[in-house]
């Protein structure tokens, strides 16, 4: 384990984060167990909002739930919040494939993105400030957001702000479960950390007709199939390279017999980008793309855009406030320079209105060259990851109000 002391601060706060978090660390466990056996899809989580409510009160807290019971704000210290600490709820559509005693009890339903870690960690580091706050250490108002249907689109995170969860604000910061990183360390990066994630659906409609005839009819399913290749290929055309706007499709469905062209067929997929400007023009460049590659093949297109998230894009001096609150109750040698993502998160709504940082959590077990990828159906955790996160969250708060 990485070494917890905070010399040179003078915090006695910061000081005493370590040990505190350990006191509650089989609290981290077996509640993240709890709610990884019992998941909830985006905008149900009222379980996992009743149970993080319940262990707030119990320490004497006044968590707040949202209207619909599913998301819940606490703040804890004396004087409006300042600070902000925010965790995210909900869980997959997927089936749990491991074989552990906290597998989800749900079927399809399964906490493969950490989702329940980010929880348990933020109950923890709520825990431990109030803790601090009532032996008077805590220098100010700190705000704790519980944040469902993260994975929905365009996020639970636009429901959090309508219901005023940053108002008094002026940062914010969260952690993201990151399997790529070993445990103990956690990975810094200022400027943008993620891309953004819009949803595009096809639907080509057409005469339909025989396969032995297709000069006579629209053939639709080598006009998707062009769709699937084309389009990608004339966006990337459309904008500079550096932007890494992506269009990668999930889900194609057309006909049911071999030897008729069907009437009408759909294309689903997801559109990235790395940058903020390249994803204002997404919409329009590939619905341009679309049409522009049907229009040979006798076949009508209907393009459903959807909009995602923005690119989370880290405020400097707030990454260095967590660089600074990680290297003084992790180590000094637990930060990592990591690379921006491609994968969306809507905490980039928060940062639209506030200054803020992700950071993300090592979860890699000491040893292990590599785990399942996130949104994968075996994905875990190494849980001494919660410790380490409760602790950057803790440090993060207590620096940040000085």
């Amino acid at each position: 384990m990485l070494q917890v002391d905070a010399p040179g601060h003078g915090l006695p706060a910061l000081t005493q984060v370590g040990g505190r978090v350990d006191l509650v660390a089989d609290l981290l466990t077996s509640l993240r167990r709890d709610i990884h056996a019992h998941p909830e899809l985006s905008h149900q989580e009222q379980r996992t909002t009743a149970l993080v409510a319940r262990r707030l009160a119990a320490a004497g807290l006044a968590p707040r739930v949202l209207p619909g019971g599913t998301g819940l704000v606490c703040d804890i210290g004396q004087g409006p919040p300042r600070l902000a600490l925010r965790a995210d709820m909900d869980a997959l559509p997927v089936d749990d494939g491991k074989d552990v005693d906290y597998r989800s009890t749900v079927p399809g339903a399964c906490h493969a993105c950490g989702h329940d870690a980010h929880t348990a960690i933020l109950v923890g580091a709520g825990l431990v400030l109030a803790d601090l706050e009532s032996d008077g250490l805590l220098p100010g108002g700190v705000r704790l957001i519980f944040q469902p249907a993260e994975e929905a689109t365009p996020g639970g995170a636009l429901d959090m702000i309508a219901a005023k969860a940053l108002d008094g604000v002026d940062r914010i910061f969260a952690l993201h479960c990151d399997p790529r990183s070993p445990v103990g360390y956690v990975g810094l990066r200022a400027g943008p950390i993620t891309g953004s994630a819009d949803k595009v659906r096809v639907t080509l409609t057409g005469a339909g007709g025989h396969t032995a005839r297709p000069h006579l009819t629209g053939d639709l399913v080598y006009a998707l199939a062009r769709v699937v290749v084309d389009v990608p290929a004339v966006l990337s055309r459309q904008v500079d390279p550096r932007a890494g706007l992506s269009v990668v499709w999930g889900r194609m469905q057309a006909g049911g017999a071999a030897n008729v062209i069907p009437r009408s067929g759909l294309v689903e997929g997801t559109v990235r980008s790395l940058d903020a400007r390249a994803w204002e023009r997404a919409p329009s460049l590939v619905e341009e793309a679309v049409h522009t590659v049907v229009s040979h093949y006798g076949v009508v297109a209907d393009v459903d855009y959807l909009r995602g998230v923005p690119p989370v894009v880290n405020d400097a001096e707030c990454v260095e406030l967590l660089d600074e609150a990680t290297r003084a109750v992790v180590g000094e040698d637990a930060v990592l320079t990591v690379e921006q993502s491609l994968g969306g998160e809507d905490f980039a709504w928060y940062l639209a209105h506030v200054p803020g940082a992700l950071a993300r959590l090592g979860v890699r077990p000491p040893g292990v060259s590599r785990v399942e990828d996130l949104h994968q159906s075996t994905f875990d955790i190494d849980e001494s990851a919660l410790v380490v996160g409760a602790r950057v969250l803790v440090g993060t708060a207590v620096l940040g109000l000085v």
